[in-house]
């Protein structure tokens, strides 16, 4: 574990945001189990995080508009909800594909900050009774610890109930 605040030039996208932002931030680093069918639940058992705390990066298409869905791994997106949330009519998740390309990251380290270009993001409010939330830093083994408004902010996110379960 490493805290960083304003640390700029190397890490990932991710990091280099928060940094850039002024964000204070932990990373933490974990073994990845190749075998999880989860990466989110896997990260968050393997750092001893509860799964309400470790947020899974998702992305939908919301009526053929790549969005983000930010929700904790404990639940699942609800592509009503996020469709709602986005001012949409109808959501599916993203091929995997056009999500790491848009994003610039890998499907497993897909972190809702640093992303290639700016998309849509809807955060779940689950979020706001939290003090921090870990989310990916961009890629698989590491997570970036944060405050939900930072997490807010630098995404230029909405907050709205998108979990389900």
């Amino acid at each position: 574990m490493s805290t960083a605040k304003g640390k700029g030039g190397r890490g990932t996208p991710a990091t280099v945001a928060a940094a850039k932002a002024g964000v204070e931030f932990t990373l933490h680093a974990y073994e990845v189990d190749p075998n999880a069918e989860s990466y989110g639940e896997a990260a968050a058992d393997a750092l001893g995080v509860p799964h309400d705390r470790l947020f899974k990066t998702l992305l939908a298409e919301v009526d053929g508009n790549l969005t983000v869905g930010v929700v904790p791994v404990s639940s699942t997106l609800d592509l009503k909800a996020l469709a709602a949330a986005a001012g949409g009519k109808k959501a599916r998740m993203a091929d995997a594909r056009d999500a790491e390309r848009a994003t610039g990251y890998v499907v497993g380290g897909i972190s809702p900050l640093g992303q290639r270009r700016r998309l849509p993001t809807v955060v779940d409010e689950s979020v706001s009774g939290l003090a921090t939330v870990y989310v990916s830093a961009g890629r698989r083994g590491l997570q970036i610890e944060l405050v939900p408004a930072d997490l807010v902010r630098l995404t230029g996110a909405r907050v709205a109930l998108i979990a389900r379960g």
